[in-house]
């Protein structure tokens, strides 16, 4: 996937990076890996309106999302332990939004949730 095709759903106006900042570990990642169907059909929107939601929620400490032209993505969103991620999943308006994306969006996705134990890189501040 090349950088022009790289978006953060995210990123403060005043930081031009697309990683989240994120505390010492441990906290928890739900890996969101998708292949979109064609076209927008209120698609942008609704993730800008979900990342602003998932922002407002207990224990949401951030998110990372790239997508490359061939339609597949994958959006992380981090959180600080399992409870917060399971209340995540049933606020009534992030419950419709997956239905949507069942019913518009996506041609196939997976969900998987880890406990992130370790974490390093190379860069930045």
């Amino acid at each position: 996937m090349s950088s022009s095709s790289m978006s953060s759903l995210s990123m403060p106006s005043s930081d031009a990076s697309p990683f989240a900042t994120l505390p010492a570990p441990p906290y928890y990642v739900v890996a969101f890996s998708s292949c979109r169907t064609e076209g927008d059909h209120g698609y942008g929107a609704m993730a800008d309106a979900m990342v602003k939601l998932a922002s407002e929620q207990p224990g949401f400490l951030g998110v990372e999302s790239a997508r490359g032209e061939d339609g597949f993505g994958i959006t992380n969103s981090y959180w600080a332990d399992e409870a917060s991620i399971r209340a995540w999943k049933s606020v009534v308006s992030h419950e419709a939004a997956q239905r949507l994306g069942r019913e518009r969006w996506y041609d196939i996705y997976r969900v998987r949730i880890a406990k992130v134990e370790r974490a390093y890189g190379f860069g930045g501040e």
